[in-house]
């Protein structure tokens, strides 16, 4: 499953999903909102090039690499500290395909697709230049 979503996830319940006699192994991502001054975090998409691009970068990774599954959930709306952004499930018959696979997803999430944030502080909000998500 490759999503973007205001509703929040359970990383477990992708893992399982992941599980196959052909899989070896599971990597997975999971970005989480970190209390680094911030009180919360606004992600706003352009929901249907962001899904197109995510589609994409499960398609490159699939060819790049020897992985047999590969979801990718990423939120949007605004999230407090604590909330889960962004989980990548990769399956593969052996693990190295898989971490080089997951690195390489979240890698170009953050490169191409566009998803900005903003974060709110107690001091008033701003967006963050640079990197998409």
């Amino acid at each position: 499953m490759i999503t973007i979503t205001h509703e929040d996830f359970d990383p477990g319940a992708y893992i399982d999903a992941a599980r196959d006699r052909q899989i070896g192994g599971i990597v997975t991502f999971t970005g989480i909102v970190r209390d680094d001054g911030i009180t919360a975090i606004e992600l706003e998409a352009f929901r249907e090039a962001a899904l197109q691009e995510l589609e994409a970068i499960g398609e490159e990774a699939r060819s790049r690499y020897a992985i047999q599954s590969v979801d990718i959930i990423h939120r949007i709306g605004t999230l407090s500290v604590g909330d889960h952004i962004v989980l990548i499930v990769v399956g593969a018959s052996h693990r190295g395909d898989a971490f080089r696979a997951c690195e390489y997803i979240i890698d170009r999430i953050k490169e191409t697709v566009p998803i900005w944030k903003k974060e709110h502080l107690e001091e008033g909000s701003r967006w963050v230049p640079g990197e998409h998500s």
